[in-house]
């Protein structure tokens, strides 16, 4: 064999002992305690793997679940689900470490998003359970009793999480391959399929978490700027009062668009609550509509109301950019992107800021200069 060969042979090796969850598949997989199942399953995300042997005349059910935690200290998951597919009504079992530092195996009733209840009471009966941890791998091993004789088609749903907090797992990320952890198998054939309602959800929460990041987390923010700033010019007038306006009646546009987005995703996952994100959307959404309106109402900047009208539409837009600003970040928050796209908004907003940090100094020179030239000739005109 030539050296390269050897050289790659080697880091092949290396590699599968470092990280074995990358190197493995079922069928090559052994246990301690030379349990073998009759069936396993290559699950598509989350580098897991399932184990399993149906005994039909006893409806028991021998499962071996085998994925990497998220962290050292996190958990797996495995669940049925008798009523539909999806996390909502899975029955639960979840491996993880005690305060003793010893792999445990709990029960839990997950009757949704909101509650997560243990419970020594599901839908099957847990005849017995076991955990281990090795390899950087948890592995679940259990027998269960599944009361519907002749069932053999099930709903199951797979997890992993970072952390376990007071011996309850703490919530799991919210990645593609976090949510599309559902689908189907047949404990007699051994086929496995995985549910095609994940994907098409994702993408409407990233089309949501778009349009709401342009309207209400740049383009609003930019037009608060020009009218801010670019007024104090006389040759900036009337333009910077179209700009404003476009900037704002897009913002508006496109949050609408985005804010129907969160109300349809809210109504396709009952289980699921973002209170303080949903709300503040609502918040936002009135509050724009109102800037919308009082633009139609906008006095003359001779009537005697101008000056009230002007406190109140500066005051309500403040308020909405801070609102917005905090409610983007509520957002990237839930949908947990790659750490690129956070940092590219956040290098956004410190751009922006600076701008109007450099423009606020101008500003202020410039009115300055026009007081001070008001002041020296009074008799002027």
């Amino acid at each position: 064999m030539s050296s390269p060969a050897v050289f790659v042979a080697v880091i092949l090796v290396i590699a599968s002992l470092i990280c074995p969850s990358l190197s493995q598949i079922c069928s090559s997989q052994k246990f301690t305690n030379n349990k073998v199942y009759t069936r396993c399953s290559d699950l598509p995300v989350l580098k897991s793997f399932l184990h399993w042997t149906y005994d039909a005349d006893n409806s028991t059910l021998s499962v071996a679940f085998v994925a990497p935690p998220d962290k050292p200290d996190g958990w797996i998951a495995w669940a049925i689900n008798p009523n539909a597919p999806g996390m909502v009504g899975a029955q639960t079992l979840f491996a993880f470490k005690n305060s003793k530092g010893e792999m445990v195996v709990k029960t839990y009733d997950i009757s949704s998003y909101s509650s997560i209840k243990e419970s020594s009471k599901l839908w099957f009966d847990v005849k017995e359970t076991a955990a281990e941890f090795s390899g950087g791998l948890m592995r679940l091993f259990a027998t269960l009793v599944i009361p519907e004789k002749g069932k053999t088609t099930l709903n199951h749903v797979w997890q992993v999480g970072p952390s376990v907090a007071d011996g309850s797992p703490e919530k799991h990320g919210f990645q593609p391959a976090n949510l599309n952890s559902k689908g189907t198998f047949d404990l007699l054939s051994g086929e496995s399929k995985i549910s095609a309602s994940g994907d098409a959800r994702v993408n409407r929460k990233n089309i949501h978490g778009i349009l709401n990041a342009i309207s209400w987390g740049f383009l609003f923010p930019v037009g608060i700027i020009i009218a801010r700033y670019m007024r104090t010019f006389q040759s900036a007038d009337p333009a910077w009062f179209y700009l404003h306006i476009s900037c704002q009646c897009s913002a508006y546009v496109i949050g609408v668009a985005g804010w129907a987005t969160g109300l349809k995703l809210g109504s396709e996952s009952k289980g699921i609550t973002y209170d303080v994100h949903l709300n503040i959307g609502i918040a936002l959404f009135c509050l724009a509509t109102l800037q919308v309106f009082a633009l139609l109402l906008r006095p003359k900047k001779d009537h005697k109301y101008r000056f009230y009208w002007n406190i109140y539409h500066h005051g309500v837009g403040y308020t909405m950019l801070i609102l917005s600003l905090v409610n983007v970040f509520k957002g990237l928050d839930i949908l947990d992107p790659a750490t690129k796209w956070r940092s590219a908004y956040i290098g956004i907003l410190v751009v922006l800021g600076v701008i109007a940090l450099l423009l606020e100094v101008v500003t202020w020179i410039v009115v300055l200069k026009k007081k001070s030239n008001k002041s020296t000739k009074p008799y002027d005109g």
